[in-house]
This record gives C-alpha cells, structure tokens and sequence, in this order.
C-alpha cells in the first residue's frame, strides 16, 4: 500500500546552434534538431545524449547525473552521416567507449577520457550495407544483438567479433519444443458435448491475424537481466495458412533459438524483458470480431509472456485514446515498475504501473513538455528508481521513492494512488486487504486555467493526509491541487466507511513548475473553528526549490467549502529537497538534499537550518517541535534535534513510523521494533550544555541508540508498516506479496492500558488486558498506591463477579511480592464483604485461595458463616472452593478445624468415596475432645499442635506426651507448654538427655542444672572440658577429696591431649596438689617461665635440673627442625618458580598450552555437534567428558580442590606456589613467637643450653634473611618496555587482559617486624 512518488527532476534544455544569419529558404529546408536517444555512464555520473539533425548530423551531448545540476547539455562530438537515424547510444565501460549504431549501418566509437571528455574523433568500427534494423546491447556490455536490413540476426562481442550470424526467420520452434509423452492427439481424444468439431481450423482464420497498419515492421529486442536469454519480436512472413502478425522469438546467448511463440492478433512491436526473467512484456491492441472482417477496438493493453513463449495475463492501459499509440516499454533495474510510452494527438504520457496482490496500480503519468512527445525512455542500470526521458529539445531526469500514505491515527485511514482513483481505507473500523479498498475517490480531471483544456497528466503524482484531522490533498504536475474533508466514520456499525467532499480545489501560479509534494496540516482553534494549512513543494524555471503555502484560518466546523485566506511563497536557494511531513502548521520543515533541515518561517517568508541528519532521507517524519526522524534509501534511520548532530537509531530499516510515545520500525532481520521517543529524546540531548551541543558528548550518542535493546517482535519475512493505530492499539504490516496482517504489539497495548490506569479507566483497562492476554498484575504494578486507594471504583466498575475472579487469580500467580499480593487479596475482599456477601462469595473465596499463604480455614470459616445466613448458596460456594483447592487438601484442612459436619460438606462435594473417611470420623468420634484433636493434628502432621493437644487431655496421657515430645524433638515446644507445672522437670530431664546424646555437652549441662540433676550436669561438662564450672559444682556437691582428684587427673589429661597446656597445669596444681605433673605439662608447651615459677614458688629447685633442663633442649631441637623444613621448602620452591617464569617468559605458548603440535592442520570449526568436555587450556591433557548438569556439588568441590592442587606443570602451579610462599611467611611468624618465649631460658638455664640458644638465634636469623630476600625477588614486578602502537601490540594487550598474572592475584606477604631475637646472645656470637 505504498505511493511512487517524485522526489527529484531534473531538465537539462538543449541550447539552439543554429546561425542566426541562414536565409530563411535554407532554414525552411532544415528539419530542427532533435535529441532522440540517451544513455547512463555509471562510472563517470554522466548523460551522454544524441541529437538528428540535416545539416549538423548527429551530434553528441554531455550532462551530469547529479540533480541539482540544472545545466545545459554540453556539445562534445558530432557525426557527419547522409541518414542521421540513430538506433543506439551505448557507454560501455570496460573500454572507455561511447559507442552509436545508426539506421544506416555505422557502428561508430568514440574514446573517453576519466571525466567523460571525447578524447578522440568518430571511428566507424563496421557498416552494414543493408542497413541495421534494431540493435541491442547485453546488460553486461559484453554482446552485442543486430538485426540487419536483410532480416539476418547477427550475435557480437563488445569488440564487434561476430560470434552467430543466421537468418531471422525460421520455420523451427527451437530447442525448447514441446514433446509429445504419448497420450494421443487432441483429435482422438474425448471433448465432451461439443464434439470435435471445434478442431476443424476456420476457413476465415487466416484473415483473422492481420498486420497492425500502425506497425513500423521494425523488429525490436530486449535482454534478460542476467544476459542469458534476448527475444526478439518482429512481423512473421505471411503464409496462406497463417496470417501477418507479430511472432516472440528466445534465443539464448549463444543464439541458439529456444521457443516461438503463437501468433497473438493485435501484438505490437513494444518489447521488454522483466530483469528478474519471469515475464516478457509486450503490449497489444484489442480486436473485435465480426461476421465478415476484424475491426479494432482501439484499447490497448500489457500482455505477458514466459520464456518459453506461453502467454502469462496482462493488464489494460488506462486513458488512452482510440487514436493513441504505444511506443515503448522499460522495466525499472529492480522489476519493481513498468514504464509505458504512450504517443497521443495532443502530447505524450509516460506512465508508471506497478503490481501487488495481482492487481497492476498505475501510480504515475508523466507528461511531455510543452505538448510535444518523448523520444527514448531509459531507466538507470543501478539506481533502480530513475527514470531518464529525452524530448526533442530537453534531458529530463526524475527519481521516485516509495511512500506510505498514512492519516491521523484516530482514524488509520491510508491512501492509495490507482490512476484517476484514491483508494482509501480507515483500518480503525475496517481491515480490507488491497487491492480493495473502503472507498474509492474518483478524482475529476482538473483543467489548464490558461486554455480551458484538459491537463495532461490525470494520475496526481502526490496525496497527504493529515496527521491530526481527516482531511485529503492532492496535486497535479501541471499545478492543480484539490482538498477533500473525509467524514470517516469511527465508530462501529453500518453504512458508508466515509463520505468525502471535495471543499478546496485551485490552479497554483504558473512561475511554480513541476509540483511534486503536497502537505496538508491542521490545528483546533476551538470546538467550533479550525486552521488549515496546504503547503506544495514545486521548483521554478532555474530548478530552485519553491514552496506555496495557502493558509485557512478559523475555518467554521463541519467542513463544507473553504477559501485561502492567505497566500505565502518561500523561494529556496536548492533543488530537490523535500518537505517533512508533520502535524501542525507551524512545524512545517524542509529537507535539502545533502540531509540538512530548515525550519519554514511562514511568516516571514523565510527559511532558517536547525539541524541536519547525516545523509538524505527520502522518507521522514516530525514529531512535535523537538524531534526528527528519517529513513535514508540505504535502510539507516536516524533521529535529530535542534542544535545536535544526528545519531542513527538503526541500520536495517525498511519501514517507520512514530505512534503511542515510540518510533516503530521493521527491519530486514524481520522483527518490529519499539523505540520509546522519551529515551530517544533523552540520548540525543545528552550532548547539550546549555541548548548548545557538546562535542565530547555527542561523540558516543550513534553507539548508545544502536546498543539499546528496544523492545521487539519477530513478523513475517519482508514484513512493512502500513500504519498504526493508536485507539485500536493495532500496527497494520503488509506482506511482500500484498496481503495484510494487524497485530497488537504488546508495546502498544501497554501505552493504552497505562494511560486508561491513569484515567481511572479501571475496566477499560482491565478488557484491555484480557483481550490482548496480559497479566493483571500490572494494573496494581503500573501504581500500587493510587490502586489501592481507587479498589472501589476498581470493584464498582468491574462488577461482575467472573471478572473479578480472573483478577485475584492473576494477582496471586504473578510475580508480586507475598505481602503485596495478600494487600491486595484482603482489601478486594473487604470491600466486597462490605458490598454484597451473597453476590460476591465465590470472589471472596478466590480473594482467601490466591493470597500468600492462602488462607483455606477462613474460606471454610466464610462457608460456615454463609451457612447460617443464606444455606441455599452453600453448595455452590462448596463446589467452587473445591475447583479453586485440591480436595484432599481441604478435606484435611476442615478436618483441622475439628467441625465434622463442614469435613462431611467438603467429602460429599469432593465426591470422596465414604468408606475411606466414615470409618475414620467414626473413630474419632469416639475419643474425648482434647486426644481427639490430638489424633487430628497427629493425622495431618502438626506434631506441635499436637503435642498442645495432648497436654489439654489430662494427666493420665503424660507419658504419652513425653514419648511424643521425645519422637517428634519437641522440647522448646513442650518447655513452653509445661513451664510452670509440676512436670516442668520431668521435660527438662528428656531434654538435657537428648542435647547429650548430640553431644552438645555444655547446652545439656545447663539443662541438668536447671533440672537439679547435679551428677549428670559434672559429666556433661567434664565432657565438655568445662573445668571451673565442673569444679565449682563439685564443692557445691561436697564431693570427697579422692573423687575430687581423680577428676582433676581425668580432665587434667584432656586438656593436655588437646593441647590445652596452662589449663592442664592450674587443674593439677589447684586440685590434684601435683606439682611434678604440672612442672611437665608447662614444660611441653613451651611455658618455662611459668614453670620456674611454679617451682620457686614450691620450693623444689631439683625440679629444674630433672626436668626444665632436658625438655628445654628437646623444644629447642623441635624448632631447629622446623626451621630446617621451612628453608629447605623455600629453597625448592625459589627455584621451582624461576624456572617455571623462565619458561613462560621464552616459549609462552607451550607454557600455557595454546600452540600443540598435534593440533595443526585441523579443523577447529566443523559441521559436526561434538559432545562436550572439560579440556582446556588450563590442563595438560583432555580429561573425560563432561557431564556439568549432573555433577553434585560434593564432585565439584572436588574438581576446586582439585584445580587448586597446583599439579606440576599446569598453568596454576606458579599462582600455588606463591600461595605456599604466604603460608610460610605465616608459619615462620608463629615460629618467631615461640623463639621469643624460649630464647630467655636457653640464655639461663645452663652453658649448654647457652650455646644452643645462640645457635638457634642464629640459624632463625638466617631463615628470616633468606625469606625476606626471596619475597622481595618473587614479587618484584618486570620493567615493561614503552609498547609500540600497532595492530600486534593491541592483541598482545588484548589477551594480557584474558591471562591474569598470578602476582596479580596473590598479594605480597608482609614479614613481622617484632623484636624477638636477645642482645645477650648476639654478643656471645659476636
């Protein structure tokens, strides 16, 4: 549903030569020059075009492609020739040739120089002496196809070598004739009631195909895009079986013939080949039959062939005249559009036809200059939409983009262009797919003011609907326009979709030429009045742009016939830009070809550039005041504010629009995007300080739109947007081959249910959401606190009762938070207990089930309430709540309740079967009150509740509670209930009995104590190795002396396995009286200083020599060994780690295995789905194959474990060994406090022991050096060279940033700087 519109032209007028001084007698004899053909340089973006003359003969003329170069075509070459009939005009690029073929059989070249210029003279290459009938060359300049004077097809190259040379007509079908596979011939076969009679040939068939007298006899020849195949159509020799007439001929590049088409009466000599290959266009005049001869009707029509010669349908041409003939066909380089050269009395028409859903639109009709005909037309090779025609005295060059037009979005009525018919369609109410429509303008052909006549052109080559009111515009090359008011009906029901009428039509000022955009905008002044504003984008004599804005101010509502009350020119200083279409007069812009914008002061007259996007774009939009949007012929869309440069949004574009707050495209990845307008906004003005732009900030705002993840959806492959519906929440797409689908993007829907949230709209929005499947929780999401404060109007205007159900249902699945969700459960069902018990019961119910955790015994509670007020809605309110809770689970939850009528209700509702549950309630029915509820909670496994139960039942179920409690570990729950009774202790016992079988030895100790059970609380913490609490209970207890000590010595024993030395040494002193025992357990851990207070104190000084003396030494020998180790390890490890940097630092490669051997010359990216495994880069070798998602975590520990091992030889051994170095600065740490206690004694005790401690001093000295030395070596970092700017660098720098250096990841340790070491000792080593 997209419009062919003008979007540039340019006319280069051809300059008379002739001399001023020729006498009239000569000058009546010259015939005026005329150019008749024209041809694209592509490489050079140049026209070169020749002109017939008598007395000049052909001459050549150069223009650029450019548009906006209105210049006149320079003279540049000249061929003097008898019969300047010029068949062809050729640039072929691989040689640097121009090259013409002429009626009378010259092949003349001329060279080119890189700017075009003819650097040398007419060559004539070749001459036919019969003559040259039609010529054509390949699309790829390689071939060359002549038909000569004497009917031979002759095949070249583009160096003129004949390659096939053969007579035109021939009696062959071709390669390609039909093969009979033996099913009979039609005169054996059956044919029903007619008979065979119709197989008999008509003696009056012969004359039944004649000659067309308006047939030239020329042939003619066209290629197909890919230069595989040319046809060629010329007049069939008559036979006496056959009549005159027009015969296709397929040949291949070869000039193989491969089919003959049937004679077609009234084929005409027009012949073009679909660059796509699939149809062969020809055009034919209808004929009618009579009873004696065969008369023409005069109507001419588009036929189609395929290759193989078989007719393929057609269309009929509209408009033409019974005198009208047609001259030529041209497929556009795309096969998107047909061009049809109609020649008429009064002035030549090119028009323009497309198709779509099988239906062929005629979108534009170009008329001729001035009244007179068109000579050639051509479309460019590469540029798909630009069309070349050439009169006798002018180059005209147009190009055409695609449009759709599209109106306000209350109505979403588009149009379309079909000939002298509006197609239009308001896809709020309907949805009819093309080519149909709701209703069809019939435009009436408006008249020249000048002379009365009719214009040329019928077909308006641009229409705009305005964006805001329902209002049409049309305009006429010729400078005609009319505005029509729609009156499309919005809402639904019968009658007309609309009933436009015609309220403005005028004639434009004859200086504004070749009108090819109009806009039509308008605003409300009041309810009752409104401005309306037509602005037509045509060009003056020179090419420069003009604008022509008629102004309609306080127009009276409804819209009968209105009248300009001002008109404004605006002349601009360029050619072929266009206006962006928009919604208020006042934001009337235009957009100049290089992509800047200039606002429209239409006040002023004049024209001021406010910003500019970064190449042109054919189609674009304005949104309010601030914000531009465009879509280039390249497929980028960008955006643009005022006083910033603009920032592309995509780069695979293929259609746009902006509707409910979102810049919505489609792309060629075949999804639909949303931008939202406020954060495209907020990007683009990110780079503004002060309204003036920020160059630092702008930099990065292309980046930034293109990595945003716009909402999208995926559509049909080609997918366009037609338009969008706001109202309707509806986005229309046309598929490529013409059908149309509406969907509701979520998107969209959103944008309206938010606004109806706000509105207070509450059902509205509500239908909104169930209509297009979205959760109802975003109605309490979009703003939670405004819903809770509207939920009655929420509830009065969502009354009935299904839908307040699908609500809470929705509410309680969705995502929210539990307390928010039982809010918004408990508030629902307030207010509609408040309302109407009786109506609303099953949507409380629903309001108790859906919350978070539901609550089923106060929807149980509900259905016992509603008993006793309304008993006949009860079954219906049981039967509900079952369908909303599993049975089983409300059965037990009634049963809980201890109600055996409303457990009878559910059972019988649920449809369970009595002998599961009769036997049962039976029993239980029988109990007392207090065990029976104790019974229920055991059965539904609330062992808590039971256990409270149980209590309430007497004194005689205690120790049955006690079992219970003991069973189900209950004792804070059975503390609680018997705190304060006589039986308190009884509980406290079978906890502290339970805590110690745990072995949770002091919790169970104060649970004794508590309980007054002294004997167990001194084992829990002589367990616990609690010795002072143990002992003070002990003295409590008044326990003898021996039992006293044996303890002491148990517990002593303890503490000294669990190293525990002091402790062990106070209990024997304090309570075993044994000083010999704790002198020895001081000595073992390294406490002499304590010790040699003990004996002091004591008074046993033989206890220094028969025991400090030997354990001194042995402590002493235990730390040398230790030093010993810690140096020996250091060392290796040292060692270890230069060698491995040594290896990374030579062959990094093979240290972290990224170059294997083994690996070269294989594939690494296959086509095959290899199972995973665990092999990496890391490892040095493949290990299994992976299973991760099965893997527990206890394996995956083991694999942690397992990669910190540092293995040797895998990447992380060094990254290991630096975590051992830290650890031995640790234990060297530790080591050095035991040093610092020792050292004093070793200096005291003995001469011996003297000597050994300055040994000692010394070699821990040395270990400290050593390692301070190391650490300061291993974790020095490398100078790094200044790298070198260059591609090698960055991926060095690039994968650095993938390899983390271990000493990157491990810190450096820090040695202890406390004084340890004795001034005493380091004299005597002095």
């Amino acid at each position: 549903m997209r419009n062919l519109v003008p979007s540039a032209i340019k006319v280069s007028t051809l300059k008379p030569t002739y001399n001023e001084q020729t006498s009239d007698s000569a000058s009546s004899k010259c015939v005026q020059e005329s150019i008749v053909t024209a041809a694209f340089d592509v490489d050079r973006g140049l026209i070169f075009a020749a002109s017939e003359d008598a007395q000049f003969g052909v001459r050549i003329w150069r223009t650029p492609v450019d548009p906006c170069e209105w210049n006149a075509p320079i003279l540049c070459g000249s061929f003097s020739s008898i019969d300047p009939k010029v068949l062809s005009l050729r640039v072929v690029g691989e040689s640097a040739q121009l090259i013409l073929v002429t009626r009378s059989g010259d092949t003349v070249t001329w060279q080119l120089d890189e700017f075009g210029e003819l650097i040398s003279g007419p060559d004539i290459v070749g001459s036919v002496d019969s003559g040259i009938l039609s010529v054509e060359w390949s699309p790829d300049d390689t071939l060359l196809v002549m038909i000569t004077g004497d009917e031979n097809l002759i095949l070249m190259t583009s160096t003129f070598d004949v390659l096939s040379e053969a007579p035109l007509h021939t009696e062959d079908f071709g390669e390609d004739a039909p093969i009979n596979v033996g099913w009979g011939a039609k005169e054996t076969q059956f044919h029903g009631s007619i008979g065979r009679a119709h197989l008999k040939p008509s003696p009056q068939s012969p004359a039944q195909i004649q000659e067309d007298p308006n047939d030239d006899g020329l042939p003619r020849v066209s290629w197909r895009g890919d230069g595989a195949y040319f046809v060629v159509s010329s007049l069939a020799r008559q036979t006496p079986q056959s009549g005159k007439g027009r015969v296709l001929r397929v040949y291949s590049n070869e000039a193989r013939l491969q089919s003959t088409a049937e004679l077609v009466a009234g084929l005409q000599p027009n012949l073009s080949w679909r660059p796509s290959g699939n149809l062969i266009a020809s055009t034919q005049k209808e004929t009618r039959v009579g009873p004696s001869d065969t008369q023409q009707t005069g109507k001419h029509s588009v036929v189609f062939f395929e290759r193989n010669g078989l007719p393929h349908g057609g269309f009929n041409l509209r408009g033409d005249d019974w005198d009208s003939q047609i001259k030529h066909l041209a497929w556009s380089s795309d096969s998107n559009v047909l061009a049809v050269h109609i020649e008429r009395a009064h002035g030549d028409v090119v028009q323009l036809w497309t198709t779509g859903n099988y239906h062929w639109y005629l979108k534009q009709e170009i008329s001729a200059p001035l009244s007179t005909h068109f000579t050639s037309i051509n479309w460019h090779p590469e540029v798909s939409m630009r069309l070349l025609l050439t009169s006798p005295l002018q180059i005209i060059q147009q190009e055409y983009a695609w449009e759709t037009c599209a109106g306000a979005n209350d109505t979403g009525c588009v149009g379309v262009i079909d000939g002298q018919k509006i197609l239009l369609t308001p896809f709020r109410t309907q949805n009819i797919p093309p080519p149909m429509s709701s209703h069809q303008l019939l435009v009436n052909t408006p008249t020249d003011a000048s002379s009365g006549d009719l214009f040329l052109s019928q077909v308006p080559p641009h229409i705009s609907l305005s964006q805001s009111h329902d209002l049409l515009a049309a305009v006429w090359q010729e400078g005609h326009i009319m505005m029509w008011a729609l009156q499309t009906r919005i809402t639904p029901g019968g009658g007309a979709a609309m009933n436009p009428i015609l309220i403005w039509s005028a004639n434009l000022p004859q200086e504004l030429c070749y009108c090819r955009q109009v806009l039509v905008s308008s605003k409300n002044d009041d309810n009752d009045h409104r401005t309306i504003s037509a602005a037509i984008l045509g060009s003056d004599v020179s090419g420069n742009d003009r604008i022509v804005i008629h102004d309609f101010e306080n127009v009276i509502l409804p819209l009968t016939s209105i009248s300009a009350t001002r008109l404004r020119t605006i002349s601009l200083q360029q050619k072929n830009g266009r206006l962006i279409p928009h919604e208020v007069p006042s934001h009337l812009a235009w957009q100049a070809p290089d992509g800047s914008i200039f606002q429209v002061h239409r006040e002023e007259e004049s024209y001021s550039q406010i910003c500019s996007f970064t190449e042109y774009c054919p189609s674009s939009q304005r949104v309010d005041a601030q914000l531009f949007v465009g879509l280039s012929a390249g497929g980028k869309t960008y955006t643009a504010i005022p006083n910033a440069e603009s920032a592309s949004l995509a780069s695979n574009v293929n259609s746009f629009t902006v509707a409910s707050g979102f810049v919505i495209f489609t792309t060629t990845s075949h999804d639909v995007q949303f931008a939202p307008l406020e954060s495209v906004v907020t990007i683009l003005t990110s780079g503004q300080v002060n309204g003036v732009l920020s160059l630092t900030g702008d930099e990065n705002k292309t980046g930034e739109l293109a990595s945003q993840t716009w909402q999208k959806r995926r559509v049909e492959r080609g997918s366009r947007i037609v338009t969008a519906v706001p109202s309707t929440m509806s986005l229309v797409l046309q598929m490529p081959r013409g059908n149309l689908e509406t969907i509701n993007p979520r998107p969209m829907v959103m944008e309206v249910v938010k606004s109806d949230l706000d509105a207070g709209l509450w059902r509205k929005a509500f239908l909104a959401c169930r209509k297009h499947r979205i959760d109802f929780s975003v109605i309490v999401e979009h703003n939670q606190e405004a819903f809770m404060a509207s939920i009655p109007a929420f509830v009065e205007q969502i009354e009935e009762v299904d839908y307040l159900n699908l609500f809470l249902t929705s509410v309680g699945r969705s995502q929210l938070p539990a307390e928010v969700v039982a809010n918004v459960c408990d508030s629902v069902r307030q207010d509609l207990e408040d309302r109407d018990l009786t109506k609303y019961v099953n949507s409380i119910l629903t309001a108790y089930v859906v919350k978070s955790p539901p609550d089923h015994e106060a929807g149980l509670v509900l259905l016992l309430r509603l008993r006793g007020v309304n008993p006949s809605l009860v079954d219906e309110a049981v039967k509900y709540i079952i369908f909303l809770v599993d049975a089983d689970r409300l059965f037990d939850t009634a049963l809980g309740m201890y109600d055996f009528s409303l457990v009878l209700m559910v059972a019988q509702h649920a449809q369970k079967d009595p002998r599961e549950y009769l036997p049962f309630l039976r029993e239980l029915r029988a109990l007392p009150q207090y065990y029976q509820h104790f019974k229920i909670d055991d059965h539904l496994k609330r062992p808590a509740k039971a256990l409270r139960s149980l209590s309430l039942a007497g004194p005689e179920y205690f120790q049955e509670a006690l079992d219970y409690l003991d069973t189900h570990q209950l004792h804070d729950e059975a503390l609680a209930i018997y705190q304060g009774t006589d039986k308190y202790m009884d509980v406290l016992g079978i906890y502290g009995a339970w805590l110690f079988d745990r072995h949770e030895y002091h919790q169970a100790a104060t649970v004794f104590v508590e309980a007054s059970d002294a004997r167990r609380a001194m084992i829990s913490y002589e367990r616990a190795l609690q010795w002072q609490e143990l002992f003070e209970l002990c003295l409590k207890e008044q326990l003898d002396g021996d039992e006293i000590m044996e303890i002491a010595y148990r517990i002593a024993d303890e503490l000294f396995s669990k190293k525990r030395f002091s402790e062990s040494a106070r209990v024997l002193l304090d309570y075993a009286k044994d000083v010999r025992q704790a002198i020895h357990s001081l000595a073992q851990g390294n406490e002499f200083a304590e010790a040699r207070r003990i004996i002091t104190l004591h008074a046993k000084p033989e206890l220094i020599e028969e025991l400090l003396f030997p354990y001194a030494l042995d402590c002493r020998a235990q730390i040398g060994d230790d030093i010993n180790e810690m140096r020996e390890q250091l060392r290796k490890q040292a060692a270890r780690l230069t060698e491995l940097r040594i290896k990374k630092a030579e062959e990094p490669d093979a240290f972290y295995n990224l170059d294997d051997p083994t690996l070269h010359n294989v594939d690494v990216m296959t086509d095959v789905s290899l199972a995973p495994t665990t092999f990496t880069r890391y490892t040095v070798a493949p290990s299994a194959t992976s299973k991760a998602s099965k893997q527990s975590s206890k394996t995956k520990r083991k694999m942690e474990r397992k990669l910190g091992s540092g293995r040797k030889g895998t990447v992380d051994e060094e990254e290991y060994i630096l975590k051992s170095v830290m650890k031995l600065v640790e234990r060297c740490a530790i080591t050095q406090g035991e040093l610092k206690k020792l050292l004093p004694h070793l200096l005291q005790l003995s001469q011996a022991h003297r000597e050994e401690g300055v040994a000692l001093q010394v070699e821990f000295d040395y270990l400290q050096s050593e390692l301070r030395a190391a650490i300061e070596d291993i974790w020095k970092k490398p100078d790094e060279p200044t790298p070198v700017d260059s591609w090698a660098t960055r991926m060095q720098e690039k994968a650095k940033e993938q390899l983390v250096e271990p000493l990157q990841r491990v810190p450096k340790p820090e040695m202890s700087t406390s004084e340890w070491s004795l001034k005493l000792l380091q004299q005597k080593l002095a």
